[in-house]
């Protein structure tokens, strides 16, 4: 039996430009740097509290 990790899509729909620096940091840590990139990421606290952080500038989705 193995388990499958869940994971999540998340796309950058809103522009860093003007927000605080540790919002920047943020999407760059997520992987997102420019406009309409998708990812997608292992669902961890870690990668929650990140998008939580930036939550008004992605959209997320459960990843198939």
């Amino acid at each position: 039996m193995t388990k499958t990790k869940k994971t999540l899509k998340v796309t950058q729909i809103g522009s860093p430009i003007g927000r605080e620096f540790d919002q920047r940091a943020t999407l760059v840590g997520l992987g997102l740097n420019k406009m309409h990139r998708t990812r997608v990421l292992e669902d961890t606290p870690a990668v929650r509290g990140m998008i939580t952080k930036v939550h008004h500038l992605v959209r997320v989705e459960d990843a198939a």
